[in-house]
């Protein structure tokens, strides 16, 4: 099973990596759910995992809040998306909503067709949509080549086992086309749980080693 570790800076990942860890999600500020790391960090993080045998997954994200980004938010997180790549990023972390909450199909093909040759996530913007449009969004998003999806499968705050029929039925859907990655909640202690009740081979979070 792969442990992906949600990392808010570089302060902790080499405890990480220490106790197993294949790959990051990096981020700053988790207090608001995480935004894109300095270029230092970014720089000096994938340097730190790509010697230790990890990759590192760049948080596409200017701000918290919602999902819904104005033109001059859109032209930074393409900027940020274009130095991670030059830096050496293995994949990014993206999430593009409209008013309406569905995709904001346009500023995602941007960011897709930027990360040309990396590892994509759509990060848990995927929770704020509504249960009913995720599905269509799971096809959207394989079509286009995105490689997983980060979801906790229900509110947020939420036990994960509350989840686990929401999170099943996800992943029935997307058979195969794409990963849903669950997140948010999991931890050490309930990680291999989680992985057995869902039937993958990835989970997510902040404290999925103990360090």
């Amino acid at each position: 099973m792969l442990k992906e570790f949600c990392a808010e800076n570089f302060t902790d990942i080499p405890a990480a990596i220490a106790k197993g860890v294949k790959r990051i999600e990096l981020c700053d500020n988790l207090t608001v759910g995480g935004t894109t790391p300095s270029a230092g960090v970014i720089e000096n993080a994938i340097s730190y995992a790509h010697d230790h045998g990890a990759q590192i997954m760049t948080i596409i994200r200017p701000r918290g809040g919602n999902f819904v980004y104005n033109d001059y938010e859109l032209k930074i997180m393409e900027t940020d998306l274009v130095e991670a790549k030059k830096f050496g990023t293995d994949g990014v972390v993206i999430g593009c909503l409209t008013e309406d909450g569905w995709l904001d199909e346009e500023a995602l093909e941007v960011l897709i067709d930027r990360a040309v040759g990396l590892q994509i996530t759509f990060h848990m913007a995927f929770d704020a949509m509504h249960t009913e449009m995720q599905y269509e969004a799971i096809d959207w998003l394989a079509e286009r080549g995105v490689d997983r999806i980060l979801t906790h499968g229900g509110p947020a705050g939420t036990p994960i086992s509350d989840n686990y029929q929401h999170l099943r039925e996800l992943i029935s859907y997307a058979n195969g086309r794409l990963m849903i990655l669950p997140g948010g909640g999991v931890n050490f202690e309930n990680a291999d749980e989680v992985a057995e009740m869902l039937g993958v081979t990835e989970v997510h979070g902040t404290r999925i080693v103990d360090i």
